[in-house]
Order: structure tokens, then C-alpha cells, then sequence
């Protein structure tokens, strides 16, 4: 499997993520103020957990390529919780209200939020390569010039100094000054 099977991955992610990223969003959004619960976020809770069973078959349908299986796995395993937090809190607040689902928030945000995060690992993950490796980049030629005429320079001038001859002394501190020309990164 090569750039081929990542492109067909990632567009079977982006057709499950778009559903998903409004769903996240709205979840997100009634998490956050869970004293503000009433009897329409009972309406929309069960639909929202749906959406959230759906996202999970749907990806677990999705066959990764070689190398993302355990970053697919993280993204499934993301999605049940999620799935299982929403309906923990629809419970709670059918049972206690807002309050009581001020109990379970941190962890439902928190489930959500590794939703969020198992797909950016998805999204990022590097790809195999199935190719022989790059050849290794040599050091750019100034840089190497650079580096002789700092170190040659630097002879001359301890030379010159110690020898009491500034000629020789002048001609190290030219070289030396050529280096940093020589070579700007």
C-alpha cells in the first residue's frame, strides 16, 4: 500500500468527519454549560449519540493503511466513549438535570475532545515510505569554506600574536572576517 491507499483512506475519513465535526461541535457546545440542560437537550442528546455510533461503524468499515492501524484504533476506541459519555449524560440529566450532569462534564468533554484529537493524530501521522531512503544532504560548499578560513584564520592570528608580527596577525583576522562572509545561513 502506498500514497494511493492513503489518498482513499483519508477521502473514507473526510466523508465520516463532516458529519462528525457538526456533531462534535453541538456536543461540545451543550457540554459546556451543563446548569443550561433542559428537556430540548433530552430531544437532541439520543440523535447526537447516534451520530457518534454512526461515525464509529463507519470507520470501523475503513481499513487503514499499512502503519495508521494503531491511530485508527485510537479513533474508534475515541468514538465509543464519546458515544457512551453522551449517553451517560442524557441519562443524568433525565434523571437529575443539569446538575447532575455537572458531574460527568469534565469526562464527557474529555472523550470528546480525544475524538478531536485521534483524528489530528490521524491526519498527521506520517507516511510509510516504501522507497529506498533519501540520500543524506551534504553541507552546503560555503559552509565548508566558511569553516576553513574561520579555523585557518584563527591560526594565523594566534601565530601573529604570539610571534609579535602583525602582518600575519592582520591576515587572521582577514580570514577570519572572510568566513563569515563566506557563509550566511
Amino acid at each position: 500500500m502506498g500514497a494511493d491507499a492513503r489518498e482513499r483512506y483519508d477521502s473514507a475519513l473526510a466523508g465520516v468527519w463532516g458529519d462528525l465535526g457538526r456533531t462534535l461541535s453541538r456536543l461540545e457546545s451543550l457540554a459546556a454549560e451543563p446548569d443550561y440542560l433542559d428537556e430540548s437537550a433530552l430531544d437532541v442528546l439520543p440523535h447526537l449519540q447516534y451520530s457518534l455510533h454512526r461515525a464509529g461503524e463507519l470507520t470501523a468499515g475503513i481499513r487503514p493503511p499499512s502503519g495508521h492501524e494503531g491511530a485508527h484504533e485510537e479513533l474508534a476506541a475515541a468514538l465509543e466513549d464519546a458515544r457512551d459519555l453522551t449517553a451517560d449524560a442524557a441519562d443524568a440529566l433525565e434523571a437529575g438535570g443539569g446538575a447532575a450532569v455537572a458531574v460527568l462534564v469534565h469526562e464527557w468533554r474529555g472523550a470528546l475532545f480525544r475524538v478531536r484529537l485521534a483524528r489530528h493524530r490521524l491526519s498527521t501521522a506520517p507516511v510509510p515510505d516504501d522507497h529506498t531512503p533519501p540520500e543524506p544532504r551534504r553541507p552546503p560548499i560555503g559552509a565548508l569554506v566558511a569553516t576553513v578560513l574561520v579555523t585557518v584564520g584563527v591560526a594565523l592570528f594566534a601565530s601573529g600574536a604570539v610571534l609579535a608580527v602583525w602582518p600575519l596577525w592582520a591576515a587572521g583576522l582577514g580570514l577570519i572576517a572572510g568566513g563569515f562572509f563566506a557563509y550566511r545561513p
